[in-house]
């Protein structure tokens, strides 16, 4: 009996060690080795100068001045993620060879109108309107040529009144600086009325030309018309300048005369603590809040390649009864990044 016991204890012992191993050979058959995981995106500083921002049905769409070729575009869902460069033609909004222009695309502006959308850019230091079916672009021009004017023109901002005239604010360069002028625009966008045209604002405030400049510059103007007030927020300084900053003027009219802000500049190294704040556009996010796209410096010893930030706008009441008085919040500004 115990050798018997002995021989069924053995065979349920290596009928137990077989079950076993048989269990173990077929976990190792169907334990599948780890996968590397996707490498995430990394998202890169945006380095386009003079930059826009246009908000239409959800999306923010970004451009600026960067490229040789033309204006390339990114989008975002809350001006904070940005993807891109998103352009229909090959991230390109506008390419060269659409449009007017084989180099120096400037500055340009985006708007909506009757159902179309515009472009109002620079190129080969002229101005030119393109149009397109998306913000994405392609912006084309079935004639390739820019607004008529006997100067060099650039910075281009079109602005639309209540009663439906337009206006082309914009930069003349001519006899010793960039000054800001306007003119009244024809219907259809494809001239200014010359008889119109009128001289809005030059550098003539210690902190417009701190460098004491023979060609003194003002630039990059864009107009808000707020509580019947016109707006007019402008640049000033060589962009090359840690000094490059953001001041404005109001007026009763879309011609001005404009007065100047005792409290200029609004936007500065001062109140930002980044070399040559300027040149950007006005948007407003979903909920109406109001921000101040501009670029800066790269750092603090290099000027290029631009970064471009954003910074909170706000109007507050003059204290004396003037107009509104139009302020930046410093705490809100944050460079903007993209991701392809």
């Amino acid at each position: 009996m115990n050798f018997t016991g002995t021989r069924v204890q053995s065979f349920l012992r290596l009928s137990l060690c077989a079950a076993l191993l048989q269990t173990v050979a077929m976990g190792c058959q169907t334990t599948q080795a780890p996968q590397p995981s996707a490498p995430a995106a990394q998202a890169t500083p945006i380095a386009l100068a003079d930059p826009t921002m246009f908000f239409h049905d959800g999306t923010y769409y970004l451009y600026g001045t960067g490229n040789p070729q033309g204006f390339q575009v990114y989008t975002s869902q809350d001006m904070k993620t940005w993807k891109g460069p998103t352009g229909n033609s090959d991230g390109f909004a506008l390419k060269k060879g659409d449009a007017f222009g084989s180099s120096k695309f400037w500055a340009p502006q985006v708007f909506l109108y009757n159902g179309k959308f515009h472009m109002a850019y620079v190129a080969d230091e002229g101005i030119a309107i393109a149009t397109s079916d998306s913000p994405l672009g392609p912006f084309s021009q079935t004639d390739k040529k820019a607004l008529a004017a006997p100067v060099k023109q650039i910075d281009p901002f079109l602005f639309i009144d209540d009663d439906g005239k337009k206006y082309m604010y914009h930069v003349r360069v001519a006899d010793g600086g960039n000054r800001m002028f306007v003119a009244e625009m024809s219907d259809d966008l494809s001239a200014m009325k010359m008889e119109t045209l009128k001289q809005c604002i030059e550098a003539t405030e210690p902190w417009e030309n701190t460098e004491k400049d023979a060609w003194s510059v003002t630039e990059g103007p864009t107009i808000l018309k707020h509580k019947g007030t016109y707006y007019f927020i402008y640049s000033a300084n060589h962009f090359k300048w840690p000094s490059y900053a953001v001041g404005y003027a109001t007026s009763n009219s879309p011609y001005g005369p404009w007065e100047k802000y005792t409290g200029n500049p609004i936007i500065s190294k001062a109140n930002l603590n980044y070399n040559g704040t300027g040149h950007g556009d006005v948007v407003k996010d979903q909920k109406g809040n109001m921000f101040y796209v501009m670029h800066t410096h790269q750092s603090a010893t290099q000027i290029n390649p631009r970064k471009t930030g954003v910074v909170k706008m706000i109007f507050s009441k003059d204290p004396k009864g003037g107009a509104d008085i139009l302020s930046v919040d410093p705490k809100t500004f944050h460079f903007l990044e993209a991701t392809q």
